[in-house]
C-alpha cells in the first residue's frame, strides 16, 4: 500500500509539473482600464463584447453575445481569447481566400456567429471593439502563436462520433444550461445560456459548426467551470449532436444546398447530410 501510495504522489507531482511547464499570457485585469478618453473606448469595446444584443444590435441577427464562445470577457485560454487573435492579424484565411484585417475577421463574427450584417470597419462599434482587443492584447508579441490562443485541437477519436451517444451526454452535461430544445435560457429578455441550435443560434456558416472545433471548445471548457471533464469521445459526440440540428442558413450559400455543400462546406461539418430524415441546411 506504501508502494502504491508513494507511487500515486510520484504521479500526482509529475502531472503539476507538467502543467506548470505551458505559461499562458495573462491579459490586463479591469481594474487596470485607464481613467481616460482611451479607457472609454476599451470599456465601451468590452460593454460591447459582453452585451452584444444591447450595444450592437443593429448587427445581430440571434441571441447570442461574443462572450458566449470568447469566455471569461475574452480572457479565457482555449476558448479564442482576444489576447490571442489581434497579435496574428493581418492574415490570410483559406474561409475568404485572401488577407483578412482584424476588422475584416470580427466583420465574419458578425455575420455568421451572430447571424446579422457586419459593422463597417469605421463604425463605433468595430473601433471599440478593435479597442478592447488592443488593449487586452498589452504585452502580446506581433505574430507569436501562443499556447492556448484557439479552441484545442482535438484529434478525432477512433470510434465514429454517435448522435444517440451524443444525446446522451447532452442530457447528462449540457441540458440544465441550454434547455431540451437547444434553445439557451434568458432572464428578462436577456441571454443567460446562449442556444445551441436553431433560429436564434448560429448560422451555418459559423466556424463553431464545424465539429472539430466544436469538440474542442467542449473539451476545454465545458459544462462551464468544469472544463476537461469530458472525455474526448464524449466531447466529439456531443459535438456531433448539437451541430447535427438545424439552424439558420448560410448567408454565403447562393444556390441549392448541395452545390454549397460542395462549393463550402468541404469540411467536418454536418451541413447538407439527411439526419433523421432532414436534410440539413434548409432553414
Amino acid at each position: 500500500m506504501k508502494k502504491l501510495l508513494a507511487i500515486l504522489g510520484l504521479l500526482i507531482i509529475t502531472s503539476l509539473a507538467n502543467a506548470a511547464t505551458v505559461k499562458y499570457f495573462q491579459p490586463p485585469l479591469e481594474k487596470d482600464i485607464p481613467d481616460n478618453d482611451f479607457g472609454k473606448m476599451v470599456k465601451a469595446g468590452r460593454d460591447v463584447f459582453m452585451d452584444t444584443q444591447t450595444h450592437a444590435k443593429p448587427y445581430v441577427g440571434n441571441t447570442l453575445n461574443c462572450v458566449n464562445c470568447h469566455l471569461d470577457a475574452g480572457r479565457l485560454v482555449n476558448s479564442a481569447p482576444l489576447w490571442g487573435a489581434y497579435g496574428m492579424y493581418p492574415a490570410y484565411r483559406a474561409k475568404t481566400k485572401k488577407v483578412d484585417s482584424i476588422e475584416n475577421r470580427m466583420q465574419g463574427c458578425f455575420m455568421y456567429s451572430m447571424n446579422g450584417k457586419a459593422p463597417e470597419a469605421e463604425s463605433e462599434v468595430m473601433k471599440n471593439l478593435v479597442v478592447y482587443m488592443y488593449w487586452m492584447s498589452t504585452g502580446v508579441p506581433v505574430g507569436k502563436n501562443l499556447p492556448g490562443r484557439v479552441y484545442l485541437d482535438l484529434k478525432k477519436p477512433k470510434r465514429e462520433p454517435s448522435w444517440d451517444e451524443g444525446e446522451k451526454v447532452y442530457q447528462a452535461n449540457c441540458m440544465i444550461c441550454h434547455g431540451s430544445d437547444g434553445n439557451g435560457q434568458y432572464v428578462n429578455g436577456k441571454t443567460v445560456f446562449p442556444p445551441l441550435w436553431g433560429k436564434n443560434s448560429f448560422n451555418w456558416g459559423a466556424g463553431m459548426h464545424r465539429i472539430n472545433t466544436a469538440a474542442g471548445f467542449i473539451k476545454a471548457n465545458m459544462p462551464l467551470g468544469q472544463g476537461m471533464k469530458l472525455s474526448d469521445q464524449e466531447a466529439w459526440d456531443v459535438a456531433y449532436y448539437i451541430n447535427s440540428h438545424e439552424r439558420p442558413k448560410d448567408p454565403r450559400q447562393k444556390g441549392s444546398i448541395d452545390e454549397a455543400k460542395k462549393d463550402l462546406h468541404d469540411e467536418n461539418c454536418s451541413y447538407g447530410k439527411e439526419i433523421h430524415g432532414e436534410k440539413l441546411g434548409a432553414m
